[in-house]
Order: C-alpha cells, then structure tokens, then sequence
C-alpha cells in the first residue's frame, strides 16, 4: 500500500470483533512503532506494554469508564489488546515521541487490515489509579503517556474525500 492511500483510509475503529491480531501482525505493528522517529534517540526513554489479558483490559475500560462519569461507557471499544507507550520523560518531547510511535503503529495496523483506535484518555485515568499501574509491572520511572488499541473487525477501510472542517487554519510568511 501507499502512503497517501494509508495516511488517506486511516481512522479510528470503535467495534471488534473480539479476535485477536496474529503474532505476525503484532511483530509487524510493534516494528514500526520502533521506526519511530525519537527525540535525541532516547530509544530507552519508551517503554511497550502488551495486553492481551481480557481481566485487565476490562479493569482499564472499566476505570476510564468509571473516570469519565458514565460507567455504561466502554472506551476500549471491547478491543482484544492494547499497547500502552510509556515515557520516562516528561517534556513535549516526550509526549511527540510517544504520539509518533503511536501514529506509526496506526498505519502499520492500517496495512495489516487490522482495527486500531489510539486512546489517550483511559490513559489519563489509568496514571491516576496506583493499583491498577502496579499490576502493568512497567518499569520504575516510566508513566503510562499514550496507547492503540489493536483487534480484528467488520469495518473496512476505504477512501473518503478529506471534508473542509478537517483542515487547519494556516498563514504562511514568505
């Protein structure tokens, strides 16, 4: 696939199936996300954790739900896995390296055919919930920054016509 074609289907996937990824798709996904362009190559400042474990998965939809104010909601859309991107940085740097390393693992689900949503805001909660970080075992001084959401679905990715409200306000200085 293309690259204007990838960047141009992408979206988000909010329903799965329930199927997983195959550890090909994952070991391909998890590539690109180490094609990423990090600041200063601080490759050691990101740390990948991959969750497959269902009891977990609804602990952390559970308490975004929970944080959120309607505990009916489900932000992980059922997904069947999630990879959370921790940093053990706390600039704007590091908060771009971990969004390209997400961006990267988004195409590369893309051309796998696989769904992904990045989510940031279960995110959020989950950094506020001790007991709930200390059952990830990531690394002491990493936090928990960003993560996609990986599984199989019944939505296609197809070619949209970008909408006028989707572009930015722009100057240019010449």
């Amino acid at each position: 696939m293309e690259l204007y074609k990838a960047l141009n289907i992408r979206k988000s996937i909010r329903s799965y199936t329930g199927e997983g990824i195959t550890d090909a798709q994952l070991e391909r996904i998890l590539t690109a996300a180490y094609e990423a362009p990090i600041g200063m190559k601080r490759y050691d400042s990101i740390h990948l954790t991959v969750i497959t474990n269902p009891e977990l998965l609804h602990e952390i939809d559970a308490n975004a739900a929970a944080a959120s104010g309607d505990p009916s909601r489900h932000p992980l859309y059922g997904a069947p896995m999630m990879i959370l991107v921790s940093s053990s940085q706390t600039s704007n740097v590091a908060s771009a390296n971990v969004g390209i390393a997400i961006q990267n693992m988004s195409l590369a689900a893309v051309e796998e055919g696989v769904g992904h949503c990045d989510i940031y805001g279960a995110i959020r909660a989950l950094v506020k919930n001790e007991e709930l970080v200390a059952k990830l075992h990531i690394p002491e001084g990493f936090v928990p920054t960003g993560s996609i959401i990986l599984g199989q679905t019944d939505e296609v990715y197809a070619e949209r016509e970008i909408p006028e409200s989707h572009k930015y306000s722009m100057n240019v200085l010449k």
